[in-house]
């Protein structure tokens, strides 16, 4: 990973990231250049941890460009892919980012990234000096809430070949990017399973 000095919120097209925020809440270009002083661009190579599984989740990431997934490794280390991140989208291992404890889960590129990274300590500074980014911060959080719990809803009512499907309208972009077997354990299914699935799905 590396720091990307020379992307500057003033002289480039306006970022995703301030897109995003402004979605929600109105921004002026003092706010744009306190929200610049706060984070930092990184970039990112290619199948690249940025958290590891245990180790202490410090900062939350936006994802300007590319994909990432967040994946859980037991203690016989098989792997669950638990979401994916694509482009305009945040990504952290929340309950330890929020607490500052070890992380559950590992984040992993899936391509070239350029991520916009926050720490803990600086997004609280940031919340004291622009209170309008608590209420974008308040839905980021609820709509995240709100997909989870449709996710497990998901998960416990519909059969694979639907949660497929519901799969591949979530994630369009980055369908040719990942593994079945990534696929596979989002879906909480063997790869042979999903390959049955697709297969009946086609014919």
């Amino acid at each position: 990973m590396k720091q990307d000095p020379s992307f500057d919120f003033t002289n480039q097209r306006e970022p995703l990231l301030l897109l995003n925020m402004q979605r929600y809440v109105a921004l002026e270009a003092s706010d744009k250049q306190c929200i610049h002083a706060f984070f930092k661009a990184i970039q990112v190579p290619k199948k690249t941890n940025v958290l590891e599984q245990g180790k202490r989740c410090r900062t939350f990431y936006f994802v300007e460009q590319g994909s990432l997934r967040a994946f859980h490794t037991n203690a016989k280390g098989k792997e669950a892919t638990i979401m994916f991140a694509v482009q305009d989208w945040w990504i952290t291992d929340m309950p330890a980012f929020m607490d500052q404890q070890p992380a559950l889960i590992s984040l992993e590129t899936l391509e070239d990234c350029l991520l916009f990274a926050i720490d803990s300590e600086k997004l609280e500074l940031l919340l004291q000096e622009l209170p309008k980014l608590e209420k974008y911060f308040r839905i980021l959080f609820q709509r995240a809430y709100v997909r989870e719990q449709l996710r497990v809803l998901d998960a416990i009512s519909n059969p694979v070949e639907e949660r497929y499907l519901h799969f591949l309208q979530k994630y369009p972009q980055i369908v040719e990017k990942v593994s079945q077997k990534q696929i596979a354990s989002y879906l909480g299914v063997t790869p042979e399973f999903l390959s049955a699935v697709k297969n009946n799905s086609t014919s």
